[in-house]
């Protein structure tokens, strides 16, 4: 069987690589802090409002800050992945993240996946070792990034 076979017989499409799913995950880290500091001007914009000026960023102490943004790349990658299968870095390079027969994954598991991938981000490096491609968190949630069209 050709490759242009087994493509015909996968309509979920081939299985990703490291290479692009690092790439999708830097643009994801790139969104993260883009949404962490619109939650930080926000937040001086309310001090502005209430306590008047001058505006001032906020400086919270380094755990907060660490806390609030593992909780919003869990929120936003497992909210992407649970919603449409796909983040903007997904999406960017043509990825989607399933469970089995192509399906999306249910809101828990997306939230678990995406626990595992911010806390276990070397998990990544298994691709290359698996022959379905698989991470360690892909393996653990039973779940897989192939290549897709949106």
């Amino acid at each position: 069987m050709t490759r242009e076979d087994d493509r015909e017989q996968d309509p979920e499409g081939d299985a990703a690589g490291v290479v692009s799913r690092c790439l999708a995950g830097l643009v994801d880290a790139l969104v993260v802090v883009g949404v962490g500091l619109a939650v930080q001007f926000a937040v001086g914009g309310v001090r502005l409002l209430v306590a008047g000026p001058p505006f001032r960023m906020p400086d919270p102490p380094a755990w907060a800050t660490g806390v609030g943004g593992w909780a919003i790349a869990v929120l936003y990658l497992g909210g992407s992945w649970a919603l449409s299968g796909g983040t903007a870095g997904d999406r960017l390079l043509g990825l989607r993240v399933s469970g089995r027969g192509g399906r999306l994954l249910g809101t828990p598991r997306a939230l678990l996946r995406a626990a595992l991938c911010v806390a276990f981000p070397v998990g990544l490096l298994w691709i290359p070792l698996s022959r379905r491609r698989a991470s360690v968190q892909d393996l653990v949630i039973a779940s897989a990034v192939r290549y897709h069209r949106f």
